[in-house]
């Protein structure tokens, strides 16, 4: 599990604890930070952003459920183990409702410590893409970007759903950007103040994505030492996003199923019943229709979450957006590593517009992170792209060279005749210096005589070297 060397903060007002809990943790090779009131559990937090907490509930200065609300609000997805007197388990409990992942009863056993501690790192570990949001979280609109018409239908369909409580189904292919669209909807609903929870289903095994959903009781299985609260318990009234739906065991559909019709679930090994009022989002990238034909989905299930269906259109089919996304994650991995990185090259840029981005957004997000990573100039250039990606373009020129020699052919009157898309590209040029000089220089009147839009235009000026001060 270790590949690095996971920081634990223990928070408590009695030394003999901490030197106790530190000697424990220490010889199971984690490093300790060890604090003695809740706010400076705070402090540490937004300075070392721990991997586990160990929180005692009394403490003096502010208590632990108090620093446990602050400490959620910094890093909702920090797993806290509250530490708690005999007796006063019921509030570590009511933590628990709120999102803590467990607590421990002092004196505490010393295995059973080690058990809870490395539970939590590993499901922090294999759920990394299970996230919550507070009341507090906000997301800027422009996380969505895009302008084209396929993208405008998008937000069109966002606008009419937000605020109703219909379950929405999110399609689209891996990488073009689900868990946006989803966080939209969920941020112009009526529900934005309460929680917001996402869970892929492919990332976690059935028999953790189970206790994961609907939560566990104690002695439900091996480990199960202690009640844990799921998500769909967490969501209470709020908003949960089933990513990568498609993948989920029939098992668990069965259950998902009951919850979309009965509002009611029970966690594994209880026998009581629960309700949820949370809203489902779900995503996938597979085809349903076909998991059904093969029995792999449920048919009552796939007509209860298709109830509303946004698709999101892949990188290839919106090209018009590659330059706006360009800058968009330009800028942010410039800050993000601290880099003054002004754009792509002429280069670039045209080898983005040729590609078909199988990895759609996230590949295209992935390939400037690394262009911004590596260059040491103010621009992103050919030798910093993935050579993957190069490896293809210089194949593409080969192929099309071959395709240039095939297309030279011989004219009746004995001359070379021009391959076609260069005489294609040639009178697109006249025509779009014609349309210029028509409108005496204005853009916007020139991309409506060609008939194509403002920008498409501005691109086109720019592949052609037009200069339009002529």
């Amino acid at each position: 599990m270790k590949l690095k060397k996971y920081t634990i903060l223990i928070a408590d007002d009695e030394e003999n604890v901490r030197s106790l809990l530190k000697e424990i943790l220490s010889e199971e090779d984690y490093s300790v930070i060890e604090v003695d009131n809740g706010k400076k559990a705070v402090d540490a937090t937004l300075k070392s952003y721990p991997d586990c907490i160990l929180l005692d509930v009394r403490m003096p200065v502010m208590d632990g459920m108090e620093a446990f609300l602050k400490i959620r609000e910094i890093a909702p997805d920090l797993p806290v183990i509250f530490l708690t007197a005999y007796g006063s388990s019921d509030i570590a409990i009511k933590a628990m409702k709120k999102g803590a992942y467990d607590y421990l009863t002092k004196p505490f056993d010393i295995d059973e410590l080690k058990i809870k501690v490395r539970k939590a790192i590993e499901l922090k570990e294999l759920s990394s893409n299970v996230k919550s949001i507070g009341s507090g979280k906000t997301y800027k609109q422009d996380e969505i970007v895009g302008e084209s018409q396929k993208m405008q239908e998008v937000y069109k369909a966002i606008g009419r759903v937000a605020d109703s409580d219909a379950t929405v189904l999110i399609r689209g292919e891996s990488g073009t950007g689900k868990e946006l669209v989803a966080r939209a909807i969920y941020l112009h609903s009526e529900r934005r103040g309460k929680p917001f929870i996402v869970v892929n289903c492919a990332a976690i095994p059935e028999n953790l994505l189970e206790s994961e959903l609907f939560g566990h009781e104690k002695g439900a299985f091996t480990d199960a030492i202690a009640r844990h609260i799921g998500k769909f318990e967490q969501a209470k009234d709020g908003t949960i996003f089933l990513d990568e739906i498609g993948d989920m065991g029939l098992t668990l559909q069965a259950k998902l199923l009951r919850i979309l019709q009965e509002k009611t679930f029970e966690r594994v090994g209880g026998h009581e019943t629960l309700v949820s009022n949370a809203r489902v989002l779900a995503a996938t990238n597979r085809n349903l229709e076909q998991l059904v034909a093969e029995g792999k989905f449920r048919e009552d299930l796939y007509y209860r979450l298709n109830v509303v269906t946004i698709t999101i259109p892949p990188l290839r089919e919106r090209k018009e957006d590659i330059p706006l996304l360009v800058n968009h994650f330009i800028s942010k991995y410039s800050r993000k590593y601290g880099k003054v990185v002004q754009g792509v090259s002429q280069e670039v840029m045209k080898i983005f517009m040729d590609y078909d981005w199988p990895g759609n957004v996230r590949e295209l997000e992935n390939t400037i992170a690394r262009g911004v990573i590596i260059t040491s100039a103010p621009l992103i250039l050919e030798e910093h792209l993935p050579p993957a990606l190069i490896k293809w373009y210089k194949n593409k020129e080969n192929n099309n060279t071959e395709k240039e020699k095939e297309t030279k052919i011989k004219d009746p009157d004995g001359g070379n005749l021009i391959p076609l898309p260069e005489a294609i590209a040639k009178l697109e040029r006249e025509m779009i210096i014609k349309a210029l000089k028509k409108s005496n220089g204005n853009k916007t009147k020139a991309a409506k005589l060609l008939g194509i839009s403002r920008k498409s235009l501005f691109n086109k000026i720019r592949d052609y070297k037009i200069n339009t001060e002529e």
